[in-house]
């Protein structure tokens, strides 16, 4: 690997560079430094690699403002793009380079969220004014975030939504190193910031209120950082004091998350979601949670009609929780009583139900638990599951 050429860093604090290179030929590294000294950029590194090279370095270290990688050779650019989202912090802007001349290979890549795509050989004039349309936000750049939208929804309370969509979001951050936003819709008596041991905080009330305010500037200030890349939006309004938002406000702040990052997660009760027809409607994936009871099965299949058949876009999927539990129903009764078969079934952890008062990290212990919840996040993003560990791993290798 060549040695980075780099601005001074700032005494005592990781630093993070305007723009970062990794490209695979010196004629395409070269036309690059001329591009950048012809913008007098100098908080540059350059090294020698590929977008597979990014993903392992920017998982360890802060990511620039723009990001420019080399996908020559690459089986499959967009996967490779894709995953090199998982790893970088949100805004990040990527121009990818590569040795195919293909239009179907640009739009997939645009698509994917990439800033620009340039085939070899590169001329400098272009190359340089793409980074300087990125760097001085001249143009409406894409993000390299382009998110999905999962809505947790518990048909009625008590079903678990909220545990197991809290414990989805910490998994696919902690574990899965996805940008993951979740958002608490139930402003007065939601429980994500307690389970992930946070205050809640006013930008949640604020953003519905006022939604011309949403900007970049605005989130970065709302936000609540619960982990490195798990952040949440929630408030806690005194009861009573109803908060008066729309629609459009809420489709103007996810707009806002879907450009910053990779899941954006919304746990959101029932008795606001029927007041949101157009939002449940987004593309994305709404996931319906019931527990085994006579109650759950009829509304279960009262949201699945109200919600409406799948689309390209958009699908629903049926998680039938804590199953097994003393006096619930069979799967087979519940499939019987709401006309659906569940998609997913949790079984009733004891475990689970003993650390929910320790929070999010405390239930991530819980082995039945995760793996019905990991299979979950495999339905939502394609994310492989982990088989759980048998009872002869976990005594004698740990």
């Amino acid at each position: 690997m060549n040695a980075p050429t780099t601005a001074p860093a700032r005494a005592g604090k990781e630093h993070a560079l305007q723009v970062t290179a990794f490209i695979n030929d010196q004629n395409s590294e070269e036309i690059i430094r001329q591009a950048l000294a012809s913008l007098d950029i100098e908080d540059v590194s350059i090294s020698t690699g590929d977008v597979i090279m990014a993903t392992a370095s920017l998982a360890k270290q802060p990511s620039p403002r723009l990001l420019l990688v080399d996908v020559s050779d690459i089986d499959d650019p967009v996967s490779a793009v894709l995953d090199l989202a998982d790893v970088c912090e949100p805004g990040v802007r990527v121009i990818a380079i590569g040795d195919n001349n293909d239009i179907s290979l640009y739009r997939q890549l645009k698509h994917a969220g990439v800033a620009e795509y340039f085939f070899k050989p590169l001329i400098r004039d272009q190359v340089a004014r793409s980074c300087n349309d990125v760097l001085t936000d001249n143009v409406d750049q894409p993000s390299l975030f382009s998110g999905q939208i999962v809505f947790m929804l518990g048909v009625r309370g008590g079903v678990g939504a909220t545990t197991l969509a809290t414990n989805a979001a910490w998994y696919a951050s902690e574990i899965r190193q996805r940008w993951t936003m979740f958002v608490d819709l139930d402003l007065q008596c939601g429980d994500a910031a307690l389970l992930f041991d946070v205050a809640p905080g006013q930008a949640l009330r604020e953003a519905f209120e006022r939604p011309e305010r949403i900007d970049k500037l605005f989130l970065e200030r709302g936000t609540i950082h619960v982990r490195k890349r798990l952040n949440l939006l929630s408030s806690m309004e005194p009861l009573g004091n109803t908060v008066e938002g729309s629609e459009e406000g809420i489709g103007i702040l996810l707009q806002h998350l879907l450009r910053r990052y990779r899941l954006v997660m919304i746990d959101i009760p029932a008795t606001v979601a029927e007041y949101l027809p157009v939002t449940l409607q987004m593309p994305g994936t709404m996931v319906l949670v019931a527990n085994p009871s006579l109650t759950s099965a009829r509304d279960i299949a009262r949201w699945h009609e109200y919600i409406g058949l799948n689309t390209p876009e958009r699908r629903t999927l049926l998680v039938l929780n804590h199953t097994s539990a003393y006096g619930g129903l069979t799967e087979a009764e519940f499939a019987r009583a709401s006309g659906l078969t569940p998609d997913i079934v949790i079984p009733f952890d004891r475990e689970l139900a003993m650390n929910t008062n320790f929070g999010v990290e405390a239930m991530q212990k819980c082995s039945a638990f995760k793996f019905g919840m990991v299979r979950m996040l495999h339905e939502i993003t394609g994310e492989p599951v982990e088989e759980p560990a048998s009872l002869f791993k976990r005594i004698f290798l740990g």
